[in-house]
């Protein structure tokens, strides 16, 4: 099974930093190492014990079915419940996600451990930071079939929209939003990636607007950026058309964006610095004069969050790996007329990166 792959990767991390165990509580990175999918699970990898899951009695049938080559431990205290196993396995140095636990949670633990060491040695906890994370950044085969699957679903629901005459003028941004979404989980996702933006006109300069009452018109940009959600992995695109007839000027910002994403995605290579390839699309938008108008990163990895590592922008840190599902988005914003993005989902290869969103980027104007 995968997921016993993804613990193995995991448990060799745990031996290198001297770890006797690693408890595991933020939900995703439980799916990522055991397929459960409950709102109440933990898992206690161990580096020379058989590993424990840990739910409560709501999810014991759930958890049989989902994590069937891990012993269950039921208990309503769950965390406080592997913790102790950790104490009686004889553990001395326990592993744990210190981005997710509160200050509250921590001190909790350390009362658990210490109550269960009955006097003994108390074991020492050491942090593992974003262990997880670092591991869930590349794909494996598994992975990247649900994100082809999610990129197939959003690539046919905006076919089927425009073929259906939905992205007119006279319909607001909330009713394709909404009607767009509905498409996506008529072809099969679970729901969308995140909540689709939509912004028509002077807000498609808005990088991140939320879709509201605003009237398309003719003339206008329309900008979607939108995603499914299939075996809980996301997909990521935009695309931004024209209404009615094309302006120069939207003609003109439209083939600068065009370039610097095909910039983008070129950069994308094993072992390239995420800082280089946002350069090598930020510079032909600052080449232009327009640098001041791009104003985000140039991409993220995608998986089971919609943003995870690597974060691919000016401050970002890294290189990059084959399997790596990342997203080259730049754009070109202007305030008060309107903004271009065009977004793909792609993974990085050891030979060029696979686009998994193959709605065309040539200019449409419907």
């Amino acid at each position: 099974m995968r997921t016993a792959e993804r613990r193995e990767r995991l448990r060799a991390v745990a031996a290198e930093r001297g770890l006797d165990a690693v408890l595991v509580t933020d939900l995703l990175n439980v799916r990522y190492l055991t397929g459960f999918t409950g709102s109440n699970g933990a898992l206690l990898l161990r580096t020379a014990q058989p590993d424990l899951f840990g739910t409560d009695g709501r999810y014991t049938t759930q958890a049989a079915a989902q994590v069937p080559d891990v012993e269950v431990v039921v208990d309503r205290g769950t965390v406080a419940a592997l913790a102790r196993a950790a104490v009686r396995g004889g553990a001395g140095r326990i592993g744990f996600e210190s981005h997710v636990v509160t200050v509250d949670g921590l001190a909790g633990l350390e009362r658990v451990l210490t109550d269960a060491s009955d006097g003994g040695t108390v074991p020492e906890l050491a942090s593992v930071r974003r262990a997880v994370e670092e591991l869930r950044a590349v794909k494996d085969d598994d992975e990247i079939a649900a994100l082809r699957r999610a990129c197939a679903i959003a690539d046919a629901a905006l076919a089927e929209l425009a073929a259906e005459g939905a992205l007119r003028p006279g319909r607001t941004e909330l009713q394709v939003g909404r009607e767009l979404d509905a498409r996506m989980m008529h072809l099969g996702a679970e729901g969308p990636s995140f909540e689709t933006i939509v912004a028509a006109g002077a807000n498609s300069a808005i990088p991140h607007h939320r879709p509201d009452t605003t009237v398309l018109r003719e003339g206008d940009f329309l900008k979607l950026d939108f995603g499914a959600t299939v075996d809980g992995y996301h997909s990521d695109m935009t695309r931004t058309l024209v209404l009615g007839h094309a302006a120069d000027w939207q003609r003109e910002v439209y083939e600068l964006v065009a370039a610097a994403q095909a910039a983008g995605r070129a950069a994308l290579a094993v072992g390239a610095d995420v800082v280089a390839v946002d350069a090598a699309a930020r510079d032909v938008i600052a080449a232009a004069g327009h640098a001041e108008h791009f104003s985000h990163g140039l991409g993220h990895g995608v998986g089971l969050q919609i943003h995870e590592a690597p974060g691919i922008g000016p401050l970002g840190a890294g290189t990059l790996t084959a399997g790596m599902a990342v997203t080259v988005e730049p754009g070109v914003y202007l305030t008060g007329h309107g903004g271009v993005r065009i977004e793909d989902t792609l993974v990085v290869t050891d030979d060029e990166p696979e686009l998994l969103t193959l709605t065309s980027k040539e200019l449409l104007v419907l």
